[in-house]
């Protein structure tokens, strides 16, 4: 992980001019790597990721990331089976280091939920993630209840895959309009809903959710899939100080995401929320 003087100086970081930190990257163990990136091909649908940018590899989005000018990535594993989670969790302690910061994980059918979140406060992960698609899972169902509750009383940041995805065609696990409730029972969660909150279901984010204090939104693989003035429109409504750059690498590429803010009709300083201070304030670096 980012060395005690870093994680305990936040003027040390911008001293450094970091000015960009992509909270939404994805890799996996070396042994593992190009296995899980094939079966993610085969298992979605025809509307499947382009090309991926990296070899699904650690070492591979480190790489990409400094090529692409990118001081730091917030790596999100997914455990996709509960007997999972505890390897990926130590795996993902054992990458928390230099330009990658790590989430955890837990998958919502383990029976030690409440435990294993525990631990990875312990191992000083930054979060967890979820992907109600791959854990087949709505955001509503009770057994998220306690994943949201120990997340709360942890302090620990959920993001939140939200709105469409290439394995689940037509069931949509996690909506806009499934965050309110949320909110209103845990409201001191933080939470993160990727893919601008909801990907292709962007005027429901305008509806639903749009200027709620407790959701940051994620860039995450918007690039080409939202017209800019929406973009805006989304970012103004919600405040750009609770939305935060990120591109789902290696699905999609970070310099079309970084681009693509970098044209959009903002400030400086709301462009600058957005590429590294909102990160920086909820990492706590």
């Amino acid at each position: 992980m980012l060395s005690a003087t870093i994680i305990k100086s936040p003027s040390l970081i911008f001293r450094h001019n970091i000015m960009f930190i992509d909270f939404h990257t994805h890799a996996f163990a070396d042994e593992i790597a190009e296995r899980a990136m094939a079966r993610l091909y085969e298992t979605a649908s025809d509307d499947s990721p382009e090309k991926p940018c990296t070899d699904g590899t650690a070492g591979g989005l480190r790489e990409k990331l400094k090529a692409c000018g990118i001081n730091y990535g917030v790596m999100l594993p997914i455990a996709t089976k509960p007997t999972q989670q505890k390897t990926i969790n130590n795996w993902a302690a054992s990458e928390n280091k230099g330009n990658l910061i790590a989430f955890g994980t837990v998958h919502p059918d383990a029976p030690d939920i409440a435990e294993e979140l525990g631990r990875i406060k312990e191992l000083g992960l930054k979060g967890i993630k979820l992907h109600p698609d791959y854990q087949e899972t709505f955001l509503f169902e009770n057994k998220m209840q306690v994943i949201y509750k120990r997340c709360e009383e942890l302090n620990l940041p959920v993001i939140l895959h939200m709105g469409y995805d290439p394995i689940s065609v037509i069931i949509r696990h996690a909506m806009p309009s499934h965050l309110p409730e949320i909110t209103v029972k845990y409201p001191k969660l933080k939470i993160i809903a990727a893919h601008l909150g909801g990907m292709y279901a962007f005027e429901e984010v305008l509806h639903y959710i749009a200027s709620s204090k407790q959701i940051w939104l994620d860039t995450a693989y918007i690039a080409g899939n939202i017209k800019p003035e929406l973009l805006t429109t989304i970012i103004k409504k919600h405040g750009a100080d609770r939305v935060l750059f990120a591109s789902d690498c290696p699905w999609h590429e970070p310099a079309a995401e970084k681009e693509l803010i970098q044209t959009l009709n903002l400030t400086e300083n709301e462009k600058d929320m957005i590429f590294y201070k909102n990160a920086a304030e909820i990492l706590e670096i």
